[in-house]
């Protein structure tokens, strides 16, 4: 089992330690912003975040690529904002990831818009923004993007995203790049719309892209797919077309456990050695690797429960909180607020929240220092995928943010309470009457 001093090594020193027996994020007490914050709340370290971008942009600046941070890993405006300060672009999914994004301080001109069901709205409102660049998916949405951009007098730049049937070799629900995934235009169908290309006056092909998954830990499925971009490429100039990007997309794994991972090096190297030598204006998608042990998730427990053959820690956050581990099976070390003792007994908990389904639960048999109600622990590896996913399911208050930089922090987003949920919400006169004649007809 592991001993309770092993736990402290499960978060970025850089990020997170123990002072004075109180883990801190950063500068900052993790009691205190549980105090200010309540709990469950994410806390994101502001200079991980910034170390984790830099050292990826550094790596890939010789080769001239560019990062497009993919948002969706974490959409909170202050790590938005913070990133666009930074000098990075964006990766949108959505037109209210565009519009979340130039509120953060990104300017059109850093945008890519990728996703398989892009709504006309979407579509016509990106054209009027005048956004970098269109990843399209499929031959349908570039007749229709032609149409749009063609009836409003503008030419959009276009980038196909190719699905090169390349196996990443990761989870089943995060795989994107085989033929049986929903993401991209079939490697082989691209050649085939040659003339149709040629004939669209809305649009203006620029590039390809691709996207083959997430969470990957290997070179090899990247070089795979890079490499098939590159002869893609080479044929496409070959009969005509002036491609002047690649976007290859995100994907880079991270450690949650025992995986290895990709380093800046691992990534720039692999397009050195496939594209590097195309001329082409290269951008890279990373969302998980840059966010991902950047942030922690802070749950108080409630209580511990004996159930004899084993021992629930039942604590304060819950699966709508952070629902990576009931969707995905995946893993979170836990490590206690108050610092372990080296030679503090460890107890077997099963981790788990508060709502009425069986999937909350975080861990079975994970070894803790003994636990009692009141005491804060952390979920780490927790800022990709976590706070982005979450929701109001049992009517539970939508989770709070904190960012910490240095020796201040500031809560990112509010906690959103049930008032302001039903708030949202109207009661027609149609439901009322139904409901008194339903105790009418009852009486008689």
């Amino acid at each position: 089992m592991t001993n309770a001093a092993d736990l402290v090594r499960r978060l970025p020193s850089d990020a997170f330690a123990y002072r004075d027996g109180v883990l801190h994020a950063e500068g900052v007490s993790m009691a205190r912003i549980a105090e200010t914050a309540g709990t469950p709340v994410y806390v994101y370290s502001a200079n991980r975040l910034r170390r984790r971008y830099r050292a990826l942009a550094s790596a890939i600046a010789p080769l001239g690529a560019r990062i497009h941070y993919a948002m969706k890993a974490n959409s909170n405006q202050a790590v938005l904002a913070l990133f666009a300060a930074e000098g990075a672009g964006v990766d949108t999914v959505s037109g209210g990831e565009i519009r979340r994004a130039l509120a953060a301080g990104f300017q059109p001109g850093d945008v890519v818009y990728s996703g398989v069901g892009k709504t006309v709205q979407e579509l016509s409102d990106a054209l009027d923004a005048g956004i970098y660049q269109f990843n399209v998916e499929s031959v349908e949405e570039l007749r229709l993007l032609s149409a749009l951009a063609e009836a409003k007098g503008v030419v959009a730049p276009v980038a196909l995203r190719v699905n090169p049937d390349v196996d990443a070799n990761t989870h089943a629900k995060i795989t994107t790049g085989k033929k049986d995934n929903k993401f991209g235009i079939d490697f082989e169908r691209i050649p085939a719309l040659e003339n149709e290309l040629k004939a669209m006056a809305g649009i203006r092909l620029v590039g390809l892209a691709c996207h083959i998954g997430s969470q990957i830990v290997s070179r090899g499925p990247f070089h795979a797919a890079y490499q098939r971009m590159a002869d893609l490429t080479r044929m496409m100039r070959a009969r005509g077309h002036a491609l002047e990007r690649l976007d290859l997309g995100g994907g880079f794994g991270i450690a949650y456990e025992n995986e290895l991972e990709l380093s800046p090096a691992d990534v720039a190297e692999t397009i050195r050695e496939t594209v590097g030598d195309l001329g082409c204006h290269v951008s890279i998608e990373p969302g998980r690797t840059l966010v991902a042990d950047a942030g922690v998730l802070m749950a108080k427990v409630i209580v511990v429960k004996d159930a004899g053959t084993m021992q629930f820690l039942i604590i304060d956050g819950a699966m709508n909180d952070l629902i990576r581990p009931a969707m995905y099976d995946s893993h979170h070390d836990i490590v206690p607020v108050r610092a372990p003792a080296a030679g503090d007994a460890m107890v077997s908990y099963d981790v788990v929240g508060p709502i009425c389904e069986s999937s909350d639960t975080f861990a079975k048999r994970r070894p803790l220092p003994a636990q009692r109600a009141d005491d804060l622990v952390v979920f780490a590896t927790a800022g990709a995928y976590g706070a982005t996913m979450s929701s109001t399911y049992n009517a539970r208050p939508l989770v709070a943010e904190v960012m910490v930089d240095g020796d201040t922090f500031a809560v990112v987003r509010r906690r959103f309470g049930v008032d302001e949920q039903i708030a949202l919400e109207t009661i027609p006169d149609f439901a009322r009457r139904a409901g008194d004649g339903a105790r009418a007809e009852a009486a008689e």
